[in-house]
């Protein structure tokens, strides 16, 4: 009958495609010939079930980013913070204790203080540019040491060596989010950290057209965390997994020319008499310095009327798109963060943050140095 016919005359090309580019496999699961290749698969014999606990595109993106990093295996996750959620709960558990970096994402702040605090896990947030505010943090029930290779919005970069001494000394797992700098400019892994964290939504990607995560690092914390993505779902979909892996692909070039243009865009800003301060790591990159500026405007700005004549330069509430764009801490990433939290970072009103593009330099510099003078306060 048709309606029988219409379900089942599409038939699976089981021919060998030689595809230059792995297909999208759309499917939520896979079939089996017989109940003997099935039980096959509960024993190691095959790969794919259902795609919430594997998929072909999945997988491809875990590999093609733990490769990059230098690490053995990975896991991709729905977002950014389901791969830090999943990474911190292959180590912690209720009644452990982490110590983080106060300088993190706010969402990464309000996920351990406001969602993981609900479950029993302790954190204390100290600065890590001291080694000694770190070691006088730890306790007895201290199992993690978490921060970000270059801080989000000030853009710290984090002495992994020393990092990963202290987390020596004291028996501890590390994780370090590696979303600004990625594996272009920095591998933690490859220095010792045992957990590495991308919001592939960002430069992985790095099209503004894809949210998801990945998790890197030791396997047997991988696989834990991958258990946590399976049975939390927090997995990515087909899709969403095959459109970061292109995106992946552009990542050196991308990042070789937006960092590039960040750099010059840091320099002309150094000079300009109505920005107060310029953070962007001058001194550190062995490819390259990040394609994050972040600056602090003189308060005879205004504000508002600066982010009104910006042009073409969009307002956004993220980051790490081929266009350049910029947003407001205060109000966007860090809102998270109690005010005298943000005022002690020196995360102010006056803080702005640029995720420069692949425009031409000069095109750049000169959209902001035109909205700072239409700025000035009278």
């Amino acid at each position: 009958m048709f309606e029988t016919e219409v379900l089942h005359s599409v038939k699976k090309n089981k021919k060998p495609i030689k595809s230059k580019v792995t297909p999208i496999y759309q499917t939520t699961a896979f079939t089996f010939e017989d109940l003997d290749e099935l039980e096959g698969f509960y024993h190691g014999e095959g790969n794919y079930l259902y795609s919430r606990v594997a998929n072909p595109n999945t997988d491809e993106l875990a590999e093609a980013v733990a490769a990059l990093e230098g690490a053995p295996v990975g896991v991709a996750t729905s977002s950014g913070l389901s791969a830090i959620l999943a990474g911190v709960l292959a180590v912690v558990k209720s009644g452990d204790h982490i110590v983080a970096a106060e300088d993190l994402y706010g969402g990464s702040f309000h996920l351990l203080q406001g969602e993981l605090s609900q479950f029993g896990i302790e954190v204390s947030f100290v600065s890590f540019s001291d080694a000694s505010s770190i070691e006088a943090a730890v306790q007895p029930n201290t199992k993690l040491l978490y921060t970000e290779s270059i801080t989000n919005p000030l853009l710290r970069v984090q002495d992994l060596d020393e990092f990963v001494q202290i987390a020596k000394k004291h028996g501890l797992i590390t994780l370090v989010d590696n979303t600004f700098a990625t594996p272009y400019h920095c591998q933690p892994y490859t220095k010792g950290v045992d957990i590495v964290i991308h919001s592939a939504t960002k430069y992985i990607g790095g099209h503004s057209d894809v949210t998801s995560g990945v998790v890197v690092g030791r396997k047997d914390l991988v696989d834990k965390a991958k258990a946590k993505v399976v049975n939390l779902g927090a997995n990515v979909s087909p899709f969403e997994a095959w459109l970061t892996t292109r995106g992946l692909k552009t990542l050196a070039l991308r990042m070789a020319r937006q960092s590039s243009n960040a750099k010059a865009l840091a320099e002309a800003l150094r000079t300009n008499p109505l920005v107060e301060k310029v953070h962007y790591p001058f001194e550190h990159g062995e490819n390259g310095y990040g394609a994050i500026v972040t600056i602090k405007l003189s308060k005879d700005l205004n504000v508002n009327e600066f982010f009104k004549n910006l042009s073409w330069v969009k307002i956004a509430p993220t980051l790490a798109g081929v266009e350049t764009s910029v947003s407001h801490p205060v109000i966007t990433s860090h809102r998270a963060l109690p005010p005298e939290a943000r005022e002690a970072l020196g995360i102010t009103f006056e803080v702005v943050r640029i995720s420069v593009g692949i425009e031409h330099a000069e095109d750049i510099i000169s959209v902001f140095e035109q909205a700072i003078l239409q700025a000035k306060q009278q």
